[in-house]
Parts: structure tokens; sequence; C-alpha cells
């Protein structure tokens, strides 16, 4: 049986056209090499604003080579080559031209693995404005408090900000890294399996926070959590050896897709 799922209640019916008419991300013709071999092949999609869009697939499809694509990451691996455009907000961010450090403070990132910075909590949420210029006290203290509070972290640390971030939970780091990432304002939060290496308390508490964020950020993550994919994303693109097979509504994804290769796999038949 197809996984059970639900939109979250503010997608309307109609998101596919939704998607089309307010893409905060627009992916065309895009293929990707390392080396001699192909990690991606011809693909084409929008991420609409102000949702949550998932990749799924089985490890090895290209979901991570794809998210990392949509801040450039991939240009730190040697012999990467890629065709094809990805506009954000209506910018080609491919172009030689573009300030690659502009770009990833419009697009944020948050990894597998919790990754705060050895300082403290405080200093950890407000690197990224230091990095941009930011230093005035009061304005910096203002800037923490509204992204720890936007990663729901601000009641649990705001009585020792200036204890070392490594010693909050796996949770609490995690919920940090996202503070990290959405303090300069990004328009794009990108997320690599972020519950991956977390309890179910604190994988509760990571999506209903993604659930909140993405009321002010368009949010894109990649899981191998089929479940996961099912309750907190609106889209939900699966992925198959460097394809993308199919993309829809994830409600019309999980109950009804489209291509057999996507309802073997959420039916547990491969991957």
């Amino acid at each position: 049986m197809p996984i059970e799922t639900r939109l979250s209640p503010d997608l309307h019916a109609n998101a596919s056209t939704e998607a089309l008419e307010s893409a905060m991300v627009e992916i065309r013709n895009l293929s990707l090499w390392y080396g001699e071999k192909q990690a991606l092949k011809n693909i084409s999609m929008d991420v609409p604003k102000n949702r949550i869009t998932a990749y799924i697939g089985p490890s090895g499809c290209g979901k991570t080579t794809l998210l990392r694509c949509l801040n450039r990451m991939n240009d730190l691996v040697d012999g990467v080559r890629t065709s094809g455009t990805i506009r954000i907000g209506g910018t080609d961010i491919q172009d030689s031209a573009l300030d690659v450090t502009e770009l990833r403070k419009r697009v944020g990132m948050v990894f597998q693995k919790s990754n705060p910075f050895p300082k403290s909590i405080y200093e950890n949420a407000a690197y990224g404005p230091r990095i941009l210029g930011a230093s005035d006290r009061r304005e910096l203290d203002q800037i923490v408090e509204r992204s720890l509070r936007g990663a729901a972290l601000w009641d649990e640390v705001k009585d020792r900000l200036n204890d070392s971030a490594l010693g909050l939970s796996g949770g609490q780091q995690q919920r940090l890294c996202i503070a990290r990432a959405i303090a300069v304002e990004p328009d794009v939060l990108l997320m690599d399996e972020p519950c991956s290496a977390l309890d179910p308390i604190a994988t509760a508490k990571i999506e209903e926070l993604m659930i909140g964020l993405k009321r002010r950020y368009t949010i894109v993550i990649v899981t191998h959590n089929m479940q996961q994919a099912a309750r907190v994303s609106d889209i939900t693109g699966f992925m198959l050896m460097g394809e993308l097979v199919e993309i829809g509504a994830t409600r019309d994804l999980f109950t009804n897709p489209k291509d057999r290769r996507t309802e073997d796999y959420i039916t547990g038949r491969f991957g």
C-alpha cells in the first residue's frame, strides 16, 4: 500500500499550478558529471516559494548532488562540470560573474551531521552576520535572539548563550545550525538529511520547526525517510540513477504515483 500522507494544512489543492506561478528556484535541463561519470541527467523542475520540497530516492541516486547544485557547493569538487540552467529568484546562479559568497548568503544549508563551530552558542548564531559586516552589539543581540527563536531554541539556551555550543544535545546542535543558517535571512534553506542522526523526539522537533519556517523561507530537503517526506513536504520528487523520475504534490506522489518505478520504490519493492 502507498504511504498514507497529508499535505500541510495551508497548501491548496492546486499545488502544482501554484508552483508554476511562484517558483523560487527554476531548474532547466540540468546535467552534471564527476569526470566521466554522469550523476544528474537532464533535470527540469520548479521549487515553489514558501513550500517544503523533498527529494527521495535510494542512496547514490543524485539527491544530495542536486541539492548541492543550488548553492554551487559542487564547485568545490575537482572535475565537476554541468550543463543547463538554475535560476533562484530570477538570478542565473551559474553566471561566472556571480559572487558565490552572496549566493550562499541567499541559500543557506544545514548538513546531515550537526556541525556547530567550537564557539559559544551566541557566536555560532552571530557568525554569519559578523562575516557580512554586522558589528554593533545591540544589532547582533537582536539577530541572535531572532534566529534562535526562529529555530525554536531561544527558551532552552537564553540563559547560557556564552556556553560552548558543543555542550548542547544532538537535536539542539542541529537547531543551532538552523539558527546559524537563518541568521542572514536567506531566501532558500537547504537541508541534507537533517534528522538522520537524531532520535525520534529530536526529529519531531526539527520537523515541526521546518513546517513553521516555510512561512518565511523556501525549504528543500533530501531525506531517505519517506515517512518524513510525507509528513513535512508539500512537493516531493523521486530520483533514480541521476534522473528525476517524477515530481508533484506529496499526497499525489505517495498515493497515486504516475511512474511504475516511483510506485515500486515507495511500496518497498526496491531501494
